[in-house]
């Protein structure tokens, strides 16, 4: 039997790649550099992170080693690894690794090394579980599942005309139940984050956070240019039938002229905790309470992710979390 799992559910390890100069992080190396340090050492206190980098010898200096620091020389484009660093199924009780085509969020940006990230893993032995390579575009950031056999996802995203363009949503829905397993797709039609390039990410909007609650994205301002879209959205979301735990937006965060798509909806399960991205916003530590009062037996630690939106990606985008441990034979 073939089951999606939910991501609080105890994972054996967390991929994340390191920044490197040759990316579109070159405007702000250091600073970001510094929000990857920061993340990998309180993931590896709770549980293995296996970092994805160009040169292991440099990053091993900056990152602060322990038993749970892996690392892994593979080369990629860019970081965020929740898009195109496989996603793990349940098969008959053992862990078989998907791994769907990547093209650069519908061919917006390069992709020939993020797209085999997942093989070079498995090409490195550094995992043993199956895997099956599958010639359908589908981003880890577009989708997510209470466990249960319910996936949430956004017709924005999975309709665009640069990922699957000889799919109706029929069909797509048709391959989403054959890959994963549930028996139910909630698609959402509406909600949006200025900023955002990968056409409404279920990650940036809409999280289950267990099997019967769906935190959200909320707007109050009405003076806000996503306040109508949000509402449609939640709206939509009420129709699902679901208990709903409202996020506030943050106030409008802007790089070079550009809003960003700050988000607390992309936030991280780890094991035992929960980590929030804040972002210097009078919001912060009202999400922080909210969670502290959802996760009472889960530390919950926020990560100014500030700098991480400059490149319309947040915590859960620059993460992928794995249910097998890798093999540190060959790490």
């Amino acid at each position: 039997m073939r089951r999606l799992p939910a991501e609080w559910e105890r994972q054996s390890c967390l991929l994340i790649v390191f920044p490197h100069i040759d990316s579109d992080w070159e405007c702000c190396f250091d600073e970001i550099c510094d929000t990857y340090v920061k993340i990998i050492s309180i993931v590896s206190r709770y549980q293995q992170c296996l970092i994805v980098c160009d040169d292991i010898d440099k990053i091993k200096k900056r990152v602060p080693l322990n038993k749970n620091t892996l690392f892994a020389k593979i080369s990629t484009n860019d970081t965020w690894i929740r898009d195109f660093g496989g996603i793990d199924i349940f098969e008959e009780d053992k862990v078989k690794t998907l791994d769907f085509t990547f093209n650069g969020w519908g061919l917006k940006y390069p992709a020939n090394y993020d797209n085999f990230v997942t093989r070079q893993m498995y090409k490195q032995k550094l995992f043993q579980n199956p895997l099956q390579t599958i010639g359908f575009v589908l981003e880890g950031g577009s989708i997510d599942t209470n466990g249960k056999g319910v996936l949430l996802t956004t017709r924005k995203c999975l309709l665009e005309k640069n990922r699957n363009p000889h799919f109706s949503l029929e069909q797509i829905e048709a391959k989403l139940k054959e890959f994963f397993a549930v028996s139910k797709v909630l698609w959402l039609e509406n909600g949006a984050l200025s900023g955002d390039d990968t056409d409404s990410h279920i990650d940036t909007l809409a999280r289950f956070i267990d099997e019967k609650t769906i935190a959200y994205v909320k707007c109050e301002d009405k003076s806000d240019e996503h306040y109508k879209e949000l509402k449609k959205m939640e709206d939509e979301l009420k129709s699902f039938g679901y208990d709903l735990l409202p996020l506030p937006l943050p106030e409008a965060k802007y790089f070079q002229g550009r809003r960003l798509p700050a988000t607390y909806a992309n936030f991280l399960f780890i094991n035992d905790a929960v980590l929030i991205p804040t972002y210097n916003d009078k919001n912060d530590k009202k999400v922080l309470e909210t969670f502290e009062k959802f996760f009472p037996k889960r530390d919950i630690i926020g990560i100014d992710c500030s700098v991480l939106i400059r490149q319309h990606g947040s915590l859960h985008c620059a993460t992928m979390h794995k249910f097998i441990a890798p093999n540190k034979s060959n790490i």
